[in-house]
């Protein structure tokens, strides 16, 4: 099986020396930095390794992002350690059994109803929506120091609280230059205690969004990227391992399916929520499941798979593990998933997201691969 997202931190915390599975191989030192590049898919990578040839060589593992393909999701499993069935994080949006039959949440931006809705976090506070312990406190607790050099906003938002939850250092980043710089703050120290660090950067993610992944301008974003890692792997010292890795690739989406303006699919249908390459579809009745299903599969013909929740847990496309009877309430009645590349836009409720030109979420390779790589070898089981 293909090692995944929510395997990264369990295999930093062994190498720490904490009691888990090591399904990366990671091998033991002082500090720990995993940069997170929001977009950089293991495909889009390899097709472009030219222009990113000292991301290219540093490539120790190619992981799966997991369903859906999208960072809410990703960052979940990634910090959870665990995959979506597990933590709830189903999607960019979905419903939440108390907001009624009309309103969907919004898990990346934390908010009701679209992503420039009402703020959501005092009435649905994110250590209630996602419980577990994250990773992170786990190695707190293990008495390694947590830093992260992130955008200010995000040490408070509503995701970071769901789902990294333990408090520590903030290096504020919000480019290239500010992640490097915090990055080295972590690593160069003279102490002997253990330090960890979520680092992240946007803007490969945005570029492509806007302009299309393998766009001028995302293959201009995709060099400075290089660049800094490039400067970055030389300066960091041996005392501290550096792994860097992707929550989703994109592709290039242009066969555009309208949903709002197709009458049929809105028949006992009450609420469509998720993101233009996975769709949760909730009914207003559950008795209309088979017919609603059938009409979308055929509306939709090619352009999309549709499935009933319950396949689509029967097929484990959350994860191998049942979710609990909470977070598969979340899961939509019906899972329409985009195919080819098409998208499935609701552009009256969300005139932002269907105004991009780069996708993620389904089950492309695509979409779903990303790389790891590492300034350290990996050293696998019985190797």
């Amino acid at each position: 099986m293909p090692n995944t997202l929510a395997d990264v931190l369990p295999s930093v915390a062994a190498s720490f020396g904490l009691g888990t599975a090591n399904p990366l191989g990671l091998t033991p030192n002082r500090d720990v930095v995993l940069l997170l590049i929001d977009g950089l898919g293991a495909e889009l990578l390899a097709r472009h390794h030219t222009v990113a040839p000292t991301l290219a060589a540093h490539v120790v593992d190619t992981l799966v992002a997991g369903f859906p393909a999208t960072t809410a999701t990703s960052l979940a499993s990634l910090a959870l350690g665990a995959p979506c069935a597990t933590h709830g994080i189903i999607g960019y949006s979905f419903a939440l059994p108390d907001l009624g039959s009309a309103r969907l949440f919004n898990a990346l931006r934390w908010r009701l109803d679209a992503a420039t809705g009402d703020d959501a976090r005092a009435e649905f506070p994110p250590e209630t929506v996602q419980p577990r312990t994250s990773r992170l406190e786990d190695l707190a607790a293990h008495g390694v120091e947590v830093h992260y050099v992130v955008p200010p906003y995000q040490r408070t938002s509503g995701l970071t609280r769901a789902v990294f939850r333990a408090p520590g250092t903030l290096h504020p980043a919000e480019s290239l230059d500010t992640v490097r710089d915090g990055i080295r703050a972590v690593a160069q120290h003279s102490g002997a205690r253990s330090r960890f660090a979520y680092a992240y950067f946007p803007e490969l993610d945005s570029t492509g969004h806007l302009y299309g992944p393998e766009s001028p301008q995302w293959l201009e974003m995709l060099g400075a990227v290089e660049a800094f890692a490039a400067e970055l792997l030389a300066d960091l010292p041996a005392t501290c391992t550096l792994l860097v890795t992707g929550d989703h690739g994109m592709i290039h989406a242009d066969n555009v399916i309208d949903l709002d303006a197709r009458p049929r699919l809105q028949q006992d249908v009450h609420l469509i929520a998720g993101e233009p390459r996975v769709r949760h579809v909730y009914l207003e009745h559950p008795t209309a499941l088979a017919d609603v299903q059938a009409v979308w599969t055929a509306e939709l013909a090619t352009d999309a798979r549709v499935v009933s929740r319950e396949q689509a847990l029967d097929e484990h496309w959350f994860g191998p593990t049942p979710p609990d009877a909470v977070i598969a309430q979340r899961i939509g009645d019906l899972v329409a998933v985009a195919e080819g590349n098409s998208v499935l836009y609701c552009p009256q409720r969300e005139p932002l997201e269907s105004a991009l030109l780069g996708h993620h979420g389904a089950w492309t390779a695509d979409e779903q691969l990303v790389p790891l790589l590492s300034n350290r070898p990996l050293v696998r089981t019985g190797s």
